[in-house]
């Protein structure tokens, strides 16, 4: 008796230890379950941007690969007008256009779906005028790049090219608003479709006019251009053709009003992603001052080209997260959109740490595909260790700065990025070049690490910090405002 006893309680005691079990089993069974769930839904967005990215700059890639085999200095010249001239207005228009990603990203999870519509038309406009306010960088290249030190021939034939990168430069104000509006539907395996079809006229269009049709660099720019207006061309006719019924019902007199307040918080996008853009710009630039200039200058177009190459992925979680996070945000669940920001960034930085690795292992072979000068292969191979260091660092910050177009900060990390690239790093890069003589390593090493690093480190301390309930509330009070009925004119400004 006095045995059945001590049995029983024995089993009583052992009950609170059994249920503490189970409760950590259920509460483990239930993470996976929520991980499982978002991270489908971020790949649902994700994985056919990353193919889109991937496509899009692959163009860019491939043009310069062929144009890199007809000399040295067809190379520095193709990789400047494309890197710089291109690349500074780029990073302005994308930037621009990354204000959809806060506007329509929060409505549609509102499910303020005509907005969408509305959002997109503004937005042309905004980026139509700002390309013919940028158009002196492609008139004028010349004889800026000479007054920037660059080489008199590389100089000559760059601002060349730039003139034939105009109808380029254009499509961008085009497209970019179309693929951010189709983004925030989660409509993103017609990007990807449209970007294979405009990889695949890419290939041919500079294949047959600059090997068969023998006009050289001019050909590659011309290449360029087919190459992204079927891009962007492909994409309207998506949008307008009926496959976006609740979002796009025509054009409408309405996109011309509040057309300051959207202005406001596009510059605000802009200035967020152009600054860190422009950042990687200034390196090529303070590299043409340097001894051997064009061997240096194509060593390290070749280096930003594979970071640029790789960058889509994040790119793609940036635009993936910024998505999710508004949506949530739209949708007043703080908590929601909280996840969503540790599952991207977890992600994308296993992602980053398996190429920083493959870089590592053929750094000496990574140059082969953008030129067979031997002097450039050596050269690419000396800084294989700042590029893997980049990859590495860019596999987090794009994925912050979504978290943060998502939720409306543009303009704060604006002013993060101004800080840290242009009040840290770019001086430390001067200062490593100029008194410590240490060549295109030096600049770059200074500038990674006194810019990127810094402001990586600046956004993962903002991001955790944030209550992201407060964030939600926010969120669904201006899409409250947007949905008033004076034409939804009141804009989230951060």
């Amino acid at each position: 008796m006095e045995a059945l006893v001590k049995a029983d309680a024995a089993s009583d005691l052992n009950q609170p230890l059994i249920r503490r079990g189970e409760d950590r089993t259920r509460r483990s069974e239930e993470l996976w379950s929520k991980l499982w769930v978002e991270t489908q839904k971020l790949w649902l967005i994700v994985g056919p941007t990353i193919f889109a990215r991937v496509a899009t700059f692959s163009m860019n890639v491939i043009t310069q690969a062929f144009a890199g085999h007809l000399g040295d200095v067809e190379l520095a010249s193709i990789s400047i007008a494309n890197t710089v001239i291109v690349g500074f207005n780029f990073g302005l228009l994308l930037g621009m256009a990354s204000a959809l990603e806060t506007l329509c990203g929060q409505a549609y999870g509102a499910k303020r779906f005509h907005m969408l519509g509305i959002y997109l038309q503004r937005s042309w406009i905004m980026l139509f005028l700002c390309c013919f306010l940028l158009l002196p960088f492609y008139v004028y290249a010349t004889p800026v790049l000479k007054m920037l030190g660059q080489a008199e021939d590389v100089a000559e034939l760059s601002g060349v090219v730039a003139i034939w990168l105009i109808p380029l430069h254009f499509s961008f104000a085009f497209q970019f608003p179309l693929q951010v509006f189709l983004q925030c539907q989660h409509k993103t395996l017609v990007i990807a479709w449209v970007s294979l079809v405009g990889l695949v006229v890419n290939v041919v269009t500079s294949w047959l006019f600059i090997y068969e049709l023998q006009l050289g660099v001019i050909g590659a720019a011309i290449a360029l251009d087919i190459s992204w207006w079927v891009l962007g061309l492909g994409l309207y006719f998506y949008t307008v053709g009926g496959w976006c019924p609740l979002t796009w019902t025509g054009f409408s007199v309405k996109a011309f009003h509040g057309l300051w307040e959207f202005l406001k918080l596009s510059i605000a996008a802009g200035l967020m992603l152009c600054l860190e853009n422009w950042y990687f710009r200034i390196l090529v630039l303070m590299t043409g001052n340097l001894e051997n200039a064009t061997i240096a200058v194509d060593a390290l177009s070749v280096c930003m080209s594979i970071n640029g190459w790789e960058m889509m992925i994040p790119v793609a979680f940036l635009a993936g997260v910024g998505v999710r996070v508004a949506n949530e945000l739209g949708a007043g669940n703080g908590k929601a959109a909280k996840f969503a920001t540790i599952v991207s960034v977890a992600q994308s930085t296993v992602i980053g740490i398996a190429i920083c690795l493959v870089i590592v292992l053929f750094h000496g072979k990574i140059a082969l595909i953008f030129s067979s000068s031997r002097d450039v292969v050596e050269a690419v191979d000396s800084l294989s260790n700042l590029l893997a260091i980049t990859i590495l660092l860019n596999s987090i910050q794009p994925v912050l700065s979504g978290v943060a177009v998502g939720s409306g900060w543009q303009a704060w990390v604006a002013y993060i990025n101004l800080g840290c690239y242009y009040g840290i790093g770019l001086p430390l890069g001067f200062v490593m070049q100029w008194y410590y003589k240490s060549g295109v390593s030096g600049i770059w090493g200074g500038m990674l690490f006194g810019g990127s690093a810094f402001q990586t480190l600046i956004l993962m301390i903002i991001t955790i910090r944030t209550d992201w309930e407060k964030e939600a509330e926010k969120a669904l009070k201006h899409v409250e405002e947007w949905s008033t009925p004076q034409d939804n004119e009141k804009l989230l400004v951060a």
